[in-house]
């Protein structure tokens, strides 16, 4: 009689398959149907492997040459689906392999409680490694370890651990909610803070009930079960993209529950902050088409039309690539609950529809008719007045527009947070009639500066509202450290204070479009208590990571909302090559070199658009981009306007600000020259020596961008004078000067 088998798939299985010929790779789709119908069928070859360390560990057929590792619960038909590789490297991972419920956390663990080596002697190794210090976790008992995630079989190892350096050497052994919790500890963390960031049992652990544990959060950020057959499809269909499936703990914590108010969720590049949105976007939209939930949360009180999940970012392309991923991962029913743009955008649509007949104005250095206003109002400065024509620019936008102000008398009381001139009320008085002015000739023209557009959608907002009810139950918000107070005070209008309301993520490190800093709290946002961080790098390797926060170390990044942030903590999860730096003598023999890398990429079969060129200005770029082309290295440049087209097989170009959001196997940042990084006319065209610093900032946060794109290598090259923000180079300095 045939069993009913439930199949219960690991991250692990998706690493393997897709390292797997793509023959191997389409034979697994027929594997898995034909394990879920019944493992003892003909051609499966379900085989127990012996001498394995876990007596549970079978083997099943891909094909002649190839093996699938599962492990038989003994529960009901339950298998976990593990490995699968060659058939002699498949039998010698299952042979090393254990998988247990940890008996104190709850959790399926996959684990080595030995070397990858079996030909080493386990308590040779384990003498060996053991530190001339004293254990790191001495003051640990074991069932407290056990509760951190650390297998039985592995305590005694563990104890030799000294410092991070042995941790990190059997990390590839040890479950990964264990390593993290051990991490964390080691760097300075408290037990009992680490017991309180995991999800209790609600009771005794049963370790024979594999069932339970596949349903905690610490088994599904490893696990998913394959109960579903057009979801099972779509994760085979894109096994690299394991986002799609897969959220760790701590990012499920913040996904799948009602908040009682608005949330704001930081992290450093890499840690899955976009991961985090987009699926509390269809946590959301799942839970609205629940027929169970509260009418008033699917419906909107004013004629019963369903309300939507508002999904909004900084710029286009972030945009389009949200909602494209969403959509990989959402049923139709729920897309048709989201909606996702750009603010900018729903802005200019929101105020069509009131009929406004003002042009807005995004940027009045690029808008001919508004540069022409100010230029107009500059006119009537006060000639006793000794300030840089950048301070007032910076005064405009900083102060008058980030606050709102709208008469002189405010701006005479106004408070000038973070500004580095001081100004009495007479100097005010003085400066203010050339903000008069350029309002008068900005209504002249029918124009509106885009904060001010963003003030008029608000009171729109607010009189529809009482008219009418929101159109919108929650609104999301990435990239929150590119939005300013008007455009918060904004997302604030668009859906009333309460449950769900509002979920804003961000990182003040990547804050690379100018703004000011914002304060949550000023713009009616309270996130009192509802404040996470998320600590863990996906993308990047640690040796990339390092290099990219040693940019912006020492600077005063702010938390969103009026705090200070920081980087303590933050640790990726993989490990590669430290970033490689190549300084040139001129640009054209830092062409030669990145044409010579890539053909070396294509001599390894690496596929040229896993590679992008990254350059702090346009010009450069476009300049490098004919110096590739000339040397016959197909070139594929990303615009500010266009998607990129992933089946174009050639490197990538791009700016620094172009490349937010995307990522590549191999980063090349080129031309980190002086005079370039930083860009000159960024640093020169400040009021004072605070925007200076600030400025400065923002170009160290570009690189830091930059760099972080990398998942596997990142190289750093420089021709003539090296930038300041790669430190000293001798070479460079004797041969161009100081």
């Amino acid at each position: 009689m045939r069993r009913q088998v439930t199949l219960a798939i690991s991250d692990g299985f998706f690493d393997a398959i897709i390292k797997l010929p793509k023959a191997q790779q389409q034979r697994v789709r027929g594997l898995i149907d034909k394990l879920r119908k019944n493992p003892t069928a003909p051609g499966l070859n379900y085989e127990r492997i012996r001498n394995a360390r876990s007596p549970r560990m079978r083997s099943v057929r891909i094909d002649q040459g190839y093996r699938a590792i599962v492990y038989d619960t003994g529960q009901g038909g339950l298998h976990l689906l593990l490995w699968a590789a060659k058939h002699d490297d498949a039998y010698a991972w299952a042979m090393r392999k254990e998988c247990a419920v940890n008996p104190e956390m709850g959790a399926v663990q996959v684990f080595a409680s030995q070397p990858d080596d079996p030909g080493q002697n386990p308590a040779a190794t384990t003498t060996a490694a053991a530190p001339s210090v004293e254990s790191a976790f001495n003051q640990l008992r074991d069932r407290q370890l056990v509760r951190l995630g650390v297998p039985q079989a592995m305590l005694k190892e563990v104890r030799t651990v000294g410092g991070e350096a042995d941790l990190d050497a059997m990390r590839e052994r040890l479950p990964e909610e264990a390593y993290e919790s051990l991490f964390y500890f080691l760097a300075g963390e408290s037990y009992e803070q680490l017991i309180l960031e995991r999800e209790a049992p609600a009771g005794p652990v049963d370790p024979s009930d594999f069932e339970t544990a596949l349903g905690r959060d610490e088994s599904r950020a490893r696990f998913v079960v394959a109960d579903d057959e057009t979801a099972l499809q779509h994760m085979l269909d894109a096994p690299l993209e394991q986002w799609r499936v897969f959220l760790h703990p701590s990012q499920r914590r913040l996904v799948e529950r009602h908040w009682n108010g608005p949330v704001r969720v930081l992290g450093g590049a890499g840690t899955g902050k976009t991961v985090v949105a987009m699926h509390r976007a269809r946590w959301l939209a799942r839970q609205m088409a629940d027929p169970g939930r509260d009418r008033d949360n699917g419906r909107n009180q004013a004629g019963g039309a369903r309300k939507r999940i508002l999904f909004v970012t900084f710029t286009r392309n972030l945009a389009a690539d949200i909602e494209n991923n969403l959509r990989s991962i959402c049923s139709p029913e729920e897309m048709e609950r989201i909606e996702v743009t750009n603010l900018d955008r729903w802005v200019v649509a929101f105020l069509r529809r009131q009929g406004y007949n003002f042009q807005i104005a995004y940027d009045k250095d690029r808008d001919e008719d508004a540069r022409a206003a100010w230029d107009r109002a500059m006119a009537l400065r006060d000639p006793a007045l000794e300030y840089a024509d950048a301070f007032y620019a910076e005064e405009w936008k900083h102060v008058v527009q980030a606050t709102g102000i709208g008469t002189e008398d405010e701006y005479l009381r106004v408070f000038r947070a973070g500004r580095g001139t001081r100004l009495g009320r007479s100097a005010r008085a003085r400066i203010w009639p050339v903000f008069a002015e350029y309002r008068a000739r900005l209504k002249e023209r029918r124009i509106k500066e885009v904060d001010d557009a963003y003030r008029d959608a608000a009171a729109f907002l607010q009189r529809e509202r009482d008219a009418l009810g929101a159109d919108y139950a929650s609104v999301i918000v990435d990239e929150a450290q590119d939005l300013g107070a008007p455009a918060f005070k904004l997302i604030r209008s668009i859906v009333p204070e309460g449950k769900d309301d509002l979920f804003v993520v961000g990182d003040g490190h990547q804050r690379i479009y100018g703004r000011s800093n914002v304060v949550l709290g000023r713009c009616g946002i309270n996130i009192r208590g509802r404040s996470r961080k998320l600590r863990l790098g996906y993308r990047t390797t640690e040796e990339t990571r390092a290099w990219a926060v040693g940019l912006l170390e020492d600077r005063e990044i702010d938390d969103l909302d009026g705090g200070r942030d920081d980087n303590r903590n933050f640790k990726s999860l993989t490990h590669g090559p430290e970033p490689r730096l190549h300084h040139f003598g001129n640009r054209s023999e830092q062409a030669n070199w990145i044409a010579q890398y890539m053909k070396e990429m294509s001599q390894r079969d690496e596929p040229l658009r896993g590679a992008c060129v990254v350059t702090r200005t346009r010009n450069e770029r476009d300049a490098l981009a004919d110096g590739l082309r000339d040397r016959d290295v197909e070139v594929h440049v990303l615009e500010h306007a266009n998607p990129d087209h992933e089946h174009d097989d050639c490197v990538r170009l791009a700016t620094m600000h172009r490349v937010k959001g995307l990522e590549f196997d191999r980063v090349l940042i080129a031309s980190v020259n002086r005079r370039l990084v930083p860009l000159s006319a960024a640093l020169r065209e400040t009021g004072d020596d605070v925007a200076r610093e600030s400025a400065e900032t923002g170009e160290r946060a570009l690189v830091y961008v930059a760099a972080t794109r990398a998942k596997k290598e990142l190289l750093v090259l420089s021709y003539g004078r090296r930038s300041e923000f790669l430190g000293q180079d001798d070479y460079a300095a004797d041969l161009f000067g100081s």
